[in-house]
């Protein structure tokens, strides 16, 4: 047997890992392996094409049906560009805080089932505890869908996922789908004094830009306020613009990224459809008129599934029975629930943190909600093994 270790312990070995989604994350995927192997536990990783990520999987206790998968993810966000008053890849405590990159999202959790795993091992469960660990999370869940297909032919079937995002330990039962795309503009560069002879690719792009601002405004002027999502309407945003060479020179090039973020009901492709049929019908036969080597490409970023509420779910019901939380909550922040939600399996959120402070230069999670989720493992033994 190896030796425990407390949620902090193993929060501070996991924040040591720098899982920046463009880096690998096979080192801390090893770690876990590693610590898994010392309790006797068997995973399974699934890799990612390039063979430098992969997703993380296991079981502990019995192979049968009705047990419950606990899921994370082990990719964070970048540093660079934030003001970080200590080494944000050591764990590092200040005023009942634990500052650190990932501490909030998601390594928290991700520490605490972890540091569980002694106690399921020894805690005689009836059924099992599925950990689902994955990659690339952060730039649009695109670890997860090929995690949950294999788990969907190799472990039975469980009755509840926790997503252990961070939620401050209530219980979520919808967020918003999210799609995103980049937008190429390619224009005729000339001289600004010939502007007539050219195609701006900026000024094309904005135009583009102004249209899905005005899709937002529309949206926004026909919510409906008894909506729980906040806002209560599907989203529309452009993030970052990039091109064109100078004053003086018509823009050869630009470059922009679109995200929706849709309530359940609705379908963000369909804004993406929209959006195309204007840039074919109306915006490219202009630009081909004067220049037909112009043109606009619309290129594939992410997608990730919503999570629509559910009637009498399981997974609701199991948090509410741990936890005694009584509220419906809703977010706008995406995770990985609606993957398993898909796959026919009910999907709730649940963690610990604040979502708030997700993201941000000083990331931390304060000690009393590593606190409320060690009591929830604790909680969740006790369900299963009953």
């Amino acid at each position: 047997m190896a030796l425990e270790m407390t949620t902090r312990d193993m929060l501070a070995r996991l924040v040591a890992f720098p899982t920046v989604s463009s880096d690998s994350n096979l080192d801390c995927v090893a770690f876990i392996r590693d610590w898994l192997a010392g309790w006797g536990v068997e995973s399974h990783l699934v890799y990612n094409p390039e063979g430098n990520k992969a997703n993380l999987y296991a079981t502990v206790g019995p192979r049968v049906e009705g047990g419950v998968v606990l899921s994370g993810h082990t990719d964070v966000v970048p540093v660079e560009g934030q003001a970080w008053t200590s080494d944000p890849f050591t764990l590092t405590e200040r005023d009942g805080k634990l500052f650190g990159r990932g501490t909030c999202d998601m390594k928290g959790f991700d520490a605490a089932v972890l540091a569980a795993v002694p106690a399921m091992v020894r805690g005689g469960l009836k059924r099992p505890v599925h950990i689902a660990l994955s990659y690339d999370e952060e730039v649009g869940c695109q670890g997860a869908p090929s995690m949950v297909d294999e788990m969907a032919h190799t472990i039975p079937a469980p009755s509840a996922v926790i997503v252990g995002e961070p939620s401050m330990m209530k219980a979520v039962v919808g967020h918003k789908g999210g799609l995103s795309w980049f937008t190429e503009v390619r224009g005729k560069s000339v001289h600004s004094s010939r502007i007539d002879t050219g195609v701006s690719a900026v000024m094309t792009a904005a135009r583009l830009v102004t249209w899905l601002d005005d899709a937002l405004q529309a949206n926004r002027e026909r919510a409906d306020p008894s909506n729980p999502f906040a806002p209560p309407y599907t989203t529309i945003h452009c993030g970052t613009i990039n091109g064109g060479t100078a004053t003086n020179i018509v823009s050869a090039s630009c470059r922009f990224v679109t995200e929706v973020r849709a309530l359940p009901q609705e379908d963000a492709l369909e804004v993406k459809n929209r959006f195309e049929r204007f840039v074919r019908e109306v915006i490219e036969p202009k630009m081909k008129a004067i220049a037909p080597e112009s043109g606009v490409d619309i290129i594939a970023r992410a997608a990730v599934r919503g999570l629509a509420p559910e009637e009498n779910g399981a997974a609701e019901a199991l948090v509410r029975r741990i936890t005694g939380d009584n509220e419906r909550s809703f977010v706008s922040y995406g995770t990985e629930a609606g993957i398993f939600q898909s796959a026919g399996w009910s999907s709730v959120i649940c963690g610990p943190g604040d979502i708030a402070q997700a993201h941000q230069a000083d990331e931390y999670i304060t000690i009393e909600q590593l606190a409320a989720i060690d009591g929830f493992m604790h909680g969740l033994i006790a369900e299963l093994s009953d």
